[in-house]
C-alpha cells in the first residue's frame, strides 16, 4: 500500500513539472495581448482576451497557432481575412483592408522583438502598411518569417542579414518598390525564398549565386530587369519562378536538380540551351512569352520526369523530327504562336486521353485548322555579297548623308532654342528680366500660366501626397493660439516658422513670410501656384497657402503664409556630430540622406521649366522624417520673398533646428 501511494505523489509531481514547464510567462502573456491590441483586437484573437486560459494551450485552428517551450512562446502563426491587395496603391490606409491610420509598423515590431525565443512568426493577410523597420532583426531567433500578403511598401531591410538562423523567408503579395536587395548571401542557412508580386526593381542580384542552401526560389511578378546569371552553383535548388519580369538576357545554364522552373512573361532572347536537356529531375518547364529563337532541342521532349511543357508565343522556327520521342510521363505541351513548319511529330499528333497538345498560330503542314501560310514562318536568309569598292562606296555615302542630316537638324535645333528659348530659364533669370520689365509682375503672366512649363511636376511624387489648398487666415491663428510665441520653431531670412495643430490634428509648419509691396495680390497668387506644383516625394509638402491683405480693398498683399507638412525627426545638421542631440547616422545612413536630396535637387533643376536652382541647400534645411527619409525644406521660395539675401547675412542667421 505505501509503495502505491510513492507511484502515485511520484506521478502526481511528474505532472506538476510537466504542466508548469508549458506555463507561459506573464510577461509573455503581456506581449501577446499588446500585440492584440496593434492588430485593433480582430475577432481571431477574441479568445486571447480569457484571463483564466493558457495561451500555450489554446487549440490550434487554421487561422491562430502558437507553441511554446520552455515558458516562452516559439511559433506564432496567424492569418486573417483582410482582402488581398486589387490595386497599386502604396503607402495609405485602404478602408475594410488595411489597418487604420493610427497603425504603426515601428512600434508593432518592436512589441514583436520582445518575444525573443520566437523561431516561427507567420502574419498573413493581417492589413499590415507600412515600411518594414530594421528592427525585425531583433528577433534574432527566427528561422521562419511569412509576412505575406499585407501591405509593407518600401525596401526590405537591410538588417535582415544578420537574422543569420533565418531558413525561410517569404514577403508575397506586398508593396515593397525599391530594388531587389543584393545581401542574401548574408543568410547562409536560407532554404526558402519568396518576394512574389511586388514591384521591386534593378537586376537580379547576383549574391542568390552564392546561396548553396537554397531550394525555392520565387521572385515572379516584379519589375527585375537586365541579365540572368547562370544559377549552375545552386546544386540545391528545385523551384525556380521568376515569371512576369522584365529579363532581357540569353538563358543561362540551370543546376541539375531542378524539378520545376518558370520563366514565362520576360524578354528572354536566343536559343534554348541544350544544358537543359540535362535536366533529369525536371518536370514542369514553362518559357512561354519571349522572345526565344531557333529550334528547340528535341531532347527537352523526351526528358524522363517532364509533364508539363510551355514554349508558346515566342519566336521559335524550323522543324521538329518526325520520330520524335516524347517521354512518357508528358501531358501538357503547348508549342503554340511560333513559326514551327513540316509536320508535326508522330508523338504529339496521336490521340490520347492522357496528353494534351496545343500547337496552333503555327505554318505545320498536317491539314489541321488554325494554321498560318507556310512563307510567314520562313527565315528570311541573309544575302552574302562579296565585298568590293562599290560595296564600301555605298556604305561611306551613306554614312555620309546620315551625318550631314545630323549636322543640319543640330544646327536647327539651336537656332530655335536661340529665338524662342530665353538665356538662363531658372525662376531667378526669368524673375530679374521680368523685373526689369515689369516691377510689379516678377514672372510674366504667360509663364505663370502656362501649363508646358510645369512638364513633370504634375506627374512625379504626387501620387501619395495631399492637395495644395488655401487656408483661412482664422485657420492659421486657431492652430498656432494666434501665432503664439510658444510656438515658434525659428526665424530667419524667409520670416518666422510657427508649429501648429489643424483641426483635423494634422501638425504642420507655418512659414510667415515678411510683407511685400513688390507683386499684386494677382501676381503673387500666380507664383503661390507656381510653387504648390512642386511635388517630390523628398520635398517637404507643400499643404497650402494663405495671402492676408489686412482687410484693404485694393488687394496689396500684406503677408503671406505658407503652410507645410511638419517633419518631426530633426535636421541632416543635428544627426552629423557626436555631440549632436540626435542619434548619430552611420555613413550607409548619411548616403541614403544624400541621395534622397539629390533626388529632390534634380526634380528642381530638370523636372519643372522653368527650373528652380536657388533652393538654399545646407545641411539645416534637410530634414529627416520618422522613417529616416530625407526631404528638402525651403525651396523655391526666392520668387516670392523680397529679395535673395546675401549668403553672409544667412550665415549670421542660421541657428536653430528649423531656422534658414
Amino acid at each position: 500500500m505505501e509503495c502505491c501511494s510513492w507511484f502515485l505523489l511520484s506521478c502526481l509531481l511528474w505532472s506538476s513539472l510537466i504542466l508548469g514547464s508549458h506555463q507561459l510567462q506573464s510577461s509573455q502573456r503581456q506581449v501577446l495581448l499588446q500585440l492584440r491590441k496593434h492588430l485593433e483586437f480582430p475577432n481571431l484573437l477574441e479568445i486571447w482576451n480569457d484571463h483564466g486560459i493558457d495561451f500555450c494551450y489554446i487549440s490550434s485552428s487554421s487561422q491562430v497557432n502558437m507553441s511554446c517551450q520552455d515558458n516562452f512562446v516559439t511559433e506564432l502563426r496567424i492569418t486573417g481575412d483582410k482582402p488581398a491587395k486589387f490595386d497599386n496603391s502604396v503607402g495609405r490606409v485602404i478602408p475594410n483592408q488595411t489597418l487604420s491610420e493610427n497603425f504603426s509598423m515601428d512600434s508593432f515590431v518592436v512589441t514583436l522583438a520582445r518575444l525573443n525565443s520566437l523561431r516561427v512568426l507567420s502574419l498573413i493577410s493581417l492589413g499590415l502598411w507600412g515600411p518594414l523597420p530594421d528592427k525585425i532583426h531583433r528577433l534574432s531567433s527566427l528561422e521562419y518569417l511569412d509576412l505575406s500578403s499585407n501591405y509593407l511598401f518600401g525596401s526590405v531591410p537591410p538588417k535582415i542579414s544578420a537574422m543569420v538562423k533565418l531558413q525561410t523567408l517569404i514577403l508575397d503579395d506586398n508593396f515593397f518598390n525599391d530594388t531587389v536587395p543584393n545581401w542574401f548571401d548574408s543568410l547562409s542557412n536560407l532554404k526558402i525564398l519568396r518576394l512574389r508580386n511586388n514591384q521591386l526593381k534593378g537586376p537580379f542580384p547576383s549574391s542568390i549565386q552564392r546561396i548553396n542552401s537554397l531550394t525555392y526560389l520565387v521572385l515572379s511578378s516584379n519589375e527585375i530587369s537586365g541579365k540572368l546569371p547562370s544559377l549552375d552553383a545552386l546544386s540545391n535548388l528545385h523551384l525556380l519562378d521568376l515569371s512576369g519580369n522584365h529579363l532581357d538576357s540569353k538563358l543561362p545554364s540551370m543546376p541539375k536538380g531542378l524539378v520545376t522552373v518558370v520563366l514565362s512573361n520576360n524578354s528572354f532572347s536566343g536559343e534554348i540551351p541544350h544544358q537543359y536537356s540535362q535536366l533529369g529531375q525536371l518536370q514542369y518547364l514553362d518559357m512561354s512569352f519571349n522572345e526565344l529563337s531557333g529550334t528547340p532541342p528535341a531532347t527537352i521532349f523526351t526528358l524522363p520526369n517532364i509533364s508539363y511543357l510551355n514554349l508558346a508565343s515566342n519566336m521559335l522556327s524550323g522543324s521538329l523530327p518526325d520520330q520524335l520521342s516524347c517521354g512518357s510521363k508528358l501531358q501538357f505541351v503547348d508549342i503554340s504562336n511560333n513559326s514551327f513548319t513540316g509536320r508535326l511529330p508522330h508523338c504529339l499528333r496521336t490521340e490520347s486521353d492522357d496528353r494534351v497538345v496545343k500547337f496552333d498560330g503555327n505554318c505545320l503542314s498536317t491539314g489541321l485548322h488554325h494554321q498560318r501560310a507556310e512563307s510567314s514562318c520562313m527565315v528570311m536568309p541573309v544575302k552574302h555579297k562579296n565585298s568590293g569598292g562599290k560595296d564600301v562606296g555605298i556604305v561611306v555615302g551613306v554614312a555620309a548623308g546620315i551625318l550631314v542630316i545630323v549636322v543640319l537638324l543640330a544646327f536647327g535645333f539651336l537656332v530655335l532654342c536661340r529665338r524662342y528659348c530665353p538665356r538662363g530659364i531658372s525662376e531667378q533669370h526669368l524673375l530679374h528680366k521680368a523685373v526689369q520689365e515689369n516691377p510689379a509682375a516678377g514672372f510674366p503672366s504667360d509663364i505663370l500660366n502656362s501649363a508646358r512649363f510645369i512638364s513633370q511636376a504634375a506627374k512625379l511624387g504626387t501620387q501619395d501626397l495631399p492637395a495644395c489648398r488655401s487656408f483661412a487666415l482664422e485657420e492659421l491663428k486657431e492652430a498656432t493660439k494666434n501665432f503664439d510665441n510658444s510656438t515658434i520653431l525659428g526665424e530667419g531670412s524667409y520670416g518666422k516658422l510657427y508649429k501648429g495643430r489643424l483641426e483635423d490634428g494634422t501638425q504642420v509648419a507655418i512659414r510667415c513670410l515678411p510683407s511685400s509691396k513688390k507683386y499684386s495680390f494677382r501676381n503673387l497668387k500666380l507664383r503661390l501656384d507656381l510653387l504648390a506644383k512642386l511635388r517630390h516625394p523628398h520635398l517637404v509638402c507643400l499643404l497650402g497657402h494663405c495671402i492676408d491683405s489686412g482687410g484693404q480693398d485694393d488687394y496689396r498683399v500684406n503677408r503671406v503664409f505658407l503652410i507645410f507638412e511638419y517633419i518631426s525627426n530633426g535636421s541632416f545638421h543635428t544627426r552629423l556630430y557626436e555631440n549632436s542631440p540626435g542619434k548619430v547616422l552611420d555613413w550607409s545612413e548619411r548616403l541614403t540622406v544624400l541621395i534622397g536630396v539629390a533626388k529632390a535637387v534634380h526634380f528642381l533643376h530638370t523636372g519643372v521649366i522653368p527650373g528652380f536652382f536657388n533652393n538654399r541647400l545646407k545641411t539645416n534645411n534637410i530634414l529627416l522624417n520618422e522613417h529616416g527619409n530625407a526631404k528638402l525644406s525651403d525651396y523655391g521660395l526666392s520668387i516670392i520673398s523680397e529679395e535673395i539675401v546675401n549668403c553672409r547675412v544667412e550665415k549670421a542667421l542660421n541657428h536653430g533646428k528649423w531656422q534658414d
